[in-house]
């Protein structure tokens, strides 16, 4: 499967992005989807995952209470919608794919988007 992630910007501490994740190639509900970030100079954090057929959601703490999850099978995308976001989310936002549900390591994640970037102002 072919992973392409977009939505990203600048937007100002307090503000909202969506990001989505669109994906070609197999069949798109047969995958667990997941949503990693990496900072400048760390490693690659997971942020949360959705099961293949959008009933169970699963989030990092960081993120908990403030960010979204959820897909639509119908039209093979992915979203994440970030709400009250924060400086320190900011970071190149990554989609991935596993056929595993509730997977929070990069290396459990067999297909990855490109990533798109998002920059929190303070």
């Amino acid at each position: 499967v072919q992973l392409q992630a977009s939505g990203g910007g600048l937007v100002q501490a307090g503000g909202s992005l969506r990001l989505s994740c669109a994906a070609s190639g197999r069949t798109f509900s047969w995958y667990a989807m997941g949503w990693f970030r990496q900072a400048p100079g760390k490693e690659r954090e997971f942020v949360a995952a959705i099961s293949s057929t959008g009933g169970g959601t699963y989030y990092a703490d960081s993120v908990k209470g403030r960010f979204t999850i959820s897909r639509d099978n119908a039209k093979n995308t992915t979203y994440l919608q970030m709400n009250s976001l924060k400086p320190e989310d900011t970071a190149v936002y990554y989609c991935a794919a596993d056929f595993t549900y509730a997977r929070s390591r990069p290396s459990e994640y067999r297909y990855w988007g490109q990533g798109t970037q998002v920059t929190v102002s303070s």
